[in-house]
């Protein structure tokens, strides 16, 4: 399962407002990379066909299936006050995160 705070989803409806996301859906991911060895992503993107749709506070999302062991128990959050960092990702299953909250090991 992985979660959406409020202000997350709030925002997410927000960017798919001012983006026009006609026929995409937000795609959470991780990819090889940042400072930590893994870093997470989000897109506007066509489904794929192998992808598992999930929602969260009213907001349908993709994740693909290697994602997906990555991201259980994921919740994210999004930042907006005077030192906000945008979206924070909450892995209770990583051993290590960057400071950026962005990568994790």
């Amino acid at each position: 399962m992985i979660n959406l705070t409020e202000n997350a989803a709030r925002q997410i409806q927000l960017l798919r407002e001012q983006h026009g996301a006609d026929g995409r859906r937000l795609r959470i991911f991780v990819e090889a990379g940042g400072c930590s060895g893994f870093e997470y992503g989000m897109t506007f993107a066509e489904p794929k066909p192998d992808d598992v749709t999930l929602t969260s506070q009213d907001v349908e999302f993709n994740v693909d299936a290697s994602s997906l062991a990555y991201l259980e128990g994921v919740t994210i959050h999004f930042d907006d006050g005077l030192h906000g960092k945008g979206f924070e990702f909450r892995n209770p299953n990583a051993s290590s995160t960057c400071g950026c909250g962005r990568s994790f090991s």
